[in-house]
């Protein structure tokens, strides 16, 4: 069996262009959705939605390769990076190195891609680690770079990569095509969706591929939306992983790449339909805070402002007393009464009786009192 770079026609990949003229008008006509919103709001909210979003993707592009992240680290990293005030928590290797490299990329979107913008961000994702022969280049190993699964006795190699004496060849063919594409005119979902599968058929590096790949294609659609804050792939991509590896696993054995691309376009305009959400959310927490700041006290300010950070999902179950005795370090007996002012005056929302009993933001309430 051949792997897709030992076919002749390797990197020459072919697809059905007529199937993305619906998906290249939705994502530009999303993208201008999301840019007129971001219009309308202050400058204080597009920080909080940069910060969100830029620490949303960085926990879960990492969840993806199986790495959990503290969220309040990356969070406090990420705004140190913009420039913004923080709460002087310190962050961990791990946490401060994805962060760098989110806001490296919305801050050098425009700018073509290069060797070294990839050695840079594989520095960031790969700090504190000791156990890689190269970090910050190519993968020099003469080992096979291949993907296995399956039990350690019995693996099964569902692909394996260029050798590595070849990735330095690959890499410049790969970076110049990425460069020329946009001028070229590609569709902007193509130019993505190739641009991510293309260098993870690659796999130049020993570890972080994914995490850098598809925050290529995140650099891939901002170049085509002139603006960074229009996609949220990697959060969209985590709540279904399964399908996406099973989507990369799919297109590694012929270079006719239109099913793959069908998935990666259905994924961005998900992604971007999240990104409005997240527009919205924001929004509705200035309203929040602007309607019941002052009825509250410290205690029930800092338990919502803890909801409001869980983001759209909010805490699984919803909010119970239990959380908001650990969160505030109150009694059971002020926590009663907290929670029960708060359902009064409208700044949660009760379900469920006795030990059931769970408490929601009343998004939509606050919304409709809105002038």
């Amino acid at each position: 069996m051949k792997w897709i770079w030992q076919l002749p026609q390797w990197p020459q990949f072919t697809f059905d262009l007529t199937k993305f003229t619906h998906f290249e008008r939705e994502f530009h006509r999303n993208a201008g959705v999301i840019i007129g919103s971001l219009a309308a709001v202050s400058a204080d909210e597009v920080n909080e939605l940069r910060v969100t979003l830029l620490s949303d993707e960085a926990l879960d592009t990492s969840k993806i390769e199986g790495e959990i992240l503290d969220r309040d680290s990356v969070q406090s990293s990420i705004r140190k990076q913009l420039g913004l005030q923080t709460d002087g928590r310190r962050a961990g290797p791990k946490e401060t190195g994805v962060a760098q490299m989110m806001v490296d990329v919305v801050k050098s979107y425009q700018e073509p891609l290069t060797r070294e913008r990839l050695f840079l961000w594989h520095k960031m994702i790969m700090n504190g680690r000791i156990d890689l022969e190269t970090i910050g280049g190519y993968r020099t190993h003469a080992d096979p770079m291949q993907i296995v699964s399956g039990r350690l006795d019995m693996p099964k190699v569902f692909y394996e990569a260029p050798p590595s004496d070849r990735v330095d060849v690959e890499m410049n063919q790969y970076i110049d095509w990425f460069n020329r594409a946009f001028e070229a005119q590609i569709p902007t979902v193509i130019h993505a969706g190739i641009a991510h599968l293309y260098f993870e058929l690659i796999h130049p590096f020993e570890d972080g591929n994914g995490r850098i790949g598809r925050i290529i294609a995140e650099k891939a659609l901002a170049i085509g939306a002139r603006q960074t804050l229009i996609t949220s792939l990697s959060s969209t991509i985590e709540r279904d992983k399964k399908a996406y590896y099973q989507a990369l696993e799919q297109a590694n054995t012929s270079l006719d790449i239109t099913e793959w691309l069908i998935y990666f376009s259905k994924k961005i305009l998900e992604a971007q339909v999240y990104v409005q959400e997240m527009i919205t959310f924001i929004v509705d927490k200035a309203r929040y805070f602007e309607t019941y700041s002052a009825q509250l006290n410290d205690r029930q300010a800092k338990v919502a402002l803890r909801l409001f950070q869980e983001g759209l999902s909010g805490f699984k179950g919803g909010l119970s007393a239990e959380n908001y005795i650990r969160i505030t370090k109150t009694s059971r007996a002020t926590a009663t009464r907290d929670l029960a002012e708060m359902v009064d005056i409208g700044a949660l929302k009760k379900q469920g009786k006795l030990r059931h009993t769970r408490y929601y933001l009343p998004l939509q309430d606050v919304a409709e009192k809105e002038p």
